[in-house]
Order: C-alpha cells, then sequence, then structure tokens
C-alpha cells in the first residue's frame, strides 16, 4: 500500500457536507447544470453529473460527492458503462489521444485520475469483478504512463490491492456458502425431539460474556462482505428515462446482503430450539436465563443484530407459550431488553441506543468501543422507504441528488461500522456449534414445545394433533 493516496477510513468521507462553500447562500445557483441551494447540490442531469465526478488539472472532485454519486448512479446507468464514459471525456479533455502528448500537462492530471479510481475501488470492490472494468483502468494507465514511469507502479499496487481485496471477499462468500449449504441438507426438520446426543449450546459455551462476543465475531465478518452498492442494487427498478431495461438486467447482485438476512433468522430459530429441546422445565428455564443474559452483553456491546434475533427468537409462540417455564425465569432482566427493542414509535428507544452507540464509536479509543453492529433489517427498511418516498428523478428529467444524499448518509455510516476489526479472540468450536448446530422447523418448534408443556386450548390440541 504504500505510496498510494489513502482513503481515510473516517466518516468524514461518508457524510455529505457543503458541496462549494464559495457559493453565495442564494436560493438556488446554477453552475455548468448542477442546482445548488444553500451551497449543496441538490440536482443535476446525469451528464452534469459524470462531468463533476471528473479530475482535471487544477481539479478534484470532494471525497463526499464521490462516494454518494457512485453509490447512487448505478441506479441511471451501469459501473462499466460510468466508467468507460469518465475515461472517454478524459482522453477527449486532456487530449490523451495527441500523437505528441503535453507530459507537463499530463503529469498534473495524472496522480489526479490515479487517485479517483483509487477511490473507486477500495469503496466499490465488487464493480472491478467485471472485465471491462479492469479494461478501463488498464486503458487509462497505458496512456497516461508515458508521461511518468510512476504510474505503472502505482497502477500495479492499486490492482494489487484490489485482487486481494476481492480473494479475501470471495473466500468469505464461498465459506458462508459451504456452511448454508451443509446446514441446509442436514436434520433441519425435526419431526420429533432430536436424539439425546444433540449438543447443546450450555455444554458448547455457559459463559454469556464469551457467546456475546463470539456473535459478535459472525456479525463483524458477514457484515465485511456486504458491498454499499447492495443496499442500492437491491430497489434498482426501471429507470423512466430507459423506458425498458432496468439497470441491472443481470441477476441483482445482493448475494451477501440476502446471506446476512438468513443468518439472523438461522439465530432466532436456534435461540428457540435451545429452548423447546430440554425436557426438563429447570433446564428449559436455565436456558431461557442463558440467553437473556447474552442479550444483554450483546447491548452492552453495541451488537444490537444478535441482540433482537435473541429476543426475537424468545418471542416466537412456541416459546413464548411455555408459560410454567417462565415462571421459573426471572423475568425483569428480560422485560428491559425487550423494552429497549421495542418497535413502538418506530422503534423510538432502540434508535436512541444506536445513536448513543455511535456517538461511543466516533470516540472511541479501542476497536473494543467502536463496534456498532444495528438492527440490520430495519436498516434496510430505513433505506427501503427512503428510496420509495422520494423519486430518482425530478420532473424535469434532472437527477435528485438531495435523496442520493441521504442515501449516501445512511450507507456511509454503515461501512464505516463494518469496518471495524473484531477485538475479541476467536473461538472456532463456538462459531462452528452456531453455523452448524440443527435447528426446529416451525413445526418441530410446536411439537417440541407441546411436548415440554401439553396444549392449554382447542386449537393447540388441533394442531398437535395434526403435526403429530
Amino acid at each position: 500500500q504504500e505510496g498510494m493516496p489513502q482513503t481515510p477510513s473516517s466518516t468524514s468521507m461518508f457524510t455529505p457536507c457543503g458541496f462549494s462553500p464559495h457559493l453565495h447562500n442564494s436560493k438556488e445557483d446554477e453552475q455548468g447544470g448542477l442546482i445548488f441551494q444553500d451551497g449543496n447540490l441538490t440536482s443535476a442531469s446525469l451528464d452534469a453529473l459524470i462531468q463533476h465526478l471528473i479530475p482535471t488539472t487544477d481539479y478534484y472532485p470532494e471525497k463526499a460527492y464521490i462516494f454518494t454519486f457512485l453509490l447512487s448512479s448505478r441506479l441511471f446507468i451501469e459501473p462499466h458503462e460510468l466508467l468507460s464514459r469518465v475515461c472517454h471525456k478524459c482522453i477527449e479533455q486532456q487530449r490523451l489521444d495527441d500523437p505528441v502528448l503535453d507530459k507537463a500537462r499530463i503529469r498534473k492530471f495524472g496522480p489526479k485520475i490515479l487517485q479517483l479510481l483509487t477511490e473507486w475501488t477500495e469503496t466499490f470492490p465488487y464493480d472491478f469483478q467485471e472485465e471491462r472494468m479492469i479494461g478501463h483502468l488498464k486503458d487509462m494507465i497505458h496512456r497516461i504512463a508515458p508521461c511518468d514511469e510512476a504510474y505503472w507502479k502505482k497502477m500495479n499496487q492499486l490492482l494489487q490491492t484490489l485482487n486481494q481485496k476481492l480473494a479475501t471477499l470471495s473466500h468469505g462468500q464461498e465459506g458462508i456458502v459451504k456452511i448454508s449449504a451443509a446446514v441446509s441438507d442436514k436434520l433441519v426438520a425435526f419431526k420429533s425431539k432430536p436424539p439425546s446426543i444433540q449438543r447443546e449450546i450450555l455444554s458448547v459455551c455457559s459463559d454469556p460474556y464469551t457467546l456475546a462476543q463470539q456473535l459478535t465475531h459472525v456479525e463483524l465478518e458477514r457484515l465485511s462482505h456486504i458491498g454499499p452498492e447492495e443496499f442500492v442494487q437491491a430497489f434498482v427498478h426501471k429507470d423512466p428515462l430507459d423506458g425498458t431495461k432496468t439497470c441491472f438486467s443481470e441477476q441483482k447482485k445482493t448475494g451477501n446482503l440476502e446471506a446476512y438476512v438468513k443468518w439472523f433468522n438461522r439465530l432466532c430459530y436456534l435461540v428457540a430450539t435451545e429452548i423447546c429441546m430440554p425436557a426438563k422445565k429447570k433446564q428449559r428455564a436455565q436456558v431461557i436465563e442463558f440467553f437473556i443474559d447474552v442479550a444483554r452483553e450483546c447491548f452492552n456491546i453495541g451488537n444490537f443484530n444478535s441482540l433482537m434475533a435473541i429476543i426475537s427468537g424468545m418471542n416466537m409462540s412456541p416459546v413464548s407459550r411455555l408459560k410454567k417455564t417462565w415462571s421459573k425465569v426471572k423475568t425483569a432482566k428480560f422485560f428491559i431488553l425487550e423494552h429497549q427493542m421495542d418497535p413502538t414509535g418506530n422503534f423510538y428507544n432502540y434508535r436512541t441506543a444506536l445513536r448513543g452507540a455511535a456517538h461511543r464509536s466516533l470516540t472511541a479509543h479501542s476497536n473494543r468501543e467502536k463496534i456498532v453492529i444495528p438492527f440490520f433489517s430495519l436498516l434496510i427498511k430505513d433505506i427501503y422507504f427512503l428510496n420509495e418516498g422520494c423519486a430518482n428523478r425530478l420532473p424535469n428529467g434532472h437527477v435528485n441528488f438531495e435523496k442520493f444524499l441521504e442515501l449516501a448518509k445512511q450507507v456511509g455510516e454503515f461501512i464505516t461500522w463494518k469496518q471495524v476489526e473484531c477485538p475479541f479472540e476467536q473461538d472456532p468450536n463456538i462459531i462452528h456449534y452456531l453455523h452448524t448446530a440443527p435447528i426446529f422447523t416451525e413445526d418441530g418448534l410446536y411439537l417440541a414445545s407441546y411436548e415440554s408443556e401439553s396444549p392449554e386450548n382447542q386449537t393447540e390440541k388441533d394442531r398437535w394433533k395434526s403435526l403429530r
């Protein structure tokens, strides 16, 4: 990484700040087809936005702009097409086709275009899984390299770093795929109680704090694979100016995001399975209390996704109907946690806690204090509503840039969080158990639940009968 322009991983990179401070605060101000309001870019034609991305000898776009535009542009134009247009415009503007190149000029331009390409590969590496993208990169370098040998070196470093990153990411994806395949082939639909050789969570890990740490490992590992663009690609619709084809005619490249949601569901079911499995009421109560403690540790760590999965598992009706079991549990702690994750007021309590964790993360001195793992389904829902609630284009055909600034703010914050290195030591044994322990289907859960505490009313009796 030596000698390369570094991209700071601080939030500042992603938080849109006033774009053109030199603009006086007029109501609206137009500059090269870009519309500003109070110094912030609010809308523009797609062409003007692309032009605003392109560095020249004396201009380089702001970090926040680069991130916002690269994130949202894919709703209008595919990344390879965008890069192609950027390269063509650079060739034109810097006269890179001339038989004799203006070396002095290109030496001013070269570092800037390299910096832009570096930021693109660092923030959206998945875009470069496409041959065409790498082709454009190499073409650009071939044109400017004759003016400065150092450009070759920088280019090679850029490609090396990119390859390493993509290798790590795809290796992680393969690992996740292997695990999910192994799990889905196996045992998932226990009809009756599993044989007693089945290990249970307490024999693998009896310390709530340790389990909360290992869950945090799994969360951060899975989060690290999600590309920021997946949030946008999940909601790609047809672009009205494009008429027929959606931007991403191929599959919607959101695999990592979907795998992460599956993990959440697995954890819910694992918690419910562990509670419904033991034959004795006292043991079931012990498992419930254990998970309450794990959930509380998750809350303290800032791991809200595992926390929510554990609470959801405990609230599944096969678990919540076990009244005799619950009567043995000290429930005060559980109610406090439930209150934290209460959906009332659009999850007001949770959002307050999340803001607290985010604030702590910004001022943190250690990785331990930096951890913020948001309740993921709610993050996706927020982004979905932001996307549905505002048009991508204004009636005059301009791109609604204000909307994308808000989108970039939400996704940018998430990127900052997913980059945290997990500070806890990994326990492969516990992590393996979390990924591979057999879980009941919903029917299996009900069966186990009725066998533990017999049906109370006619509805439950009928259900039990049909399950058996």
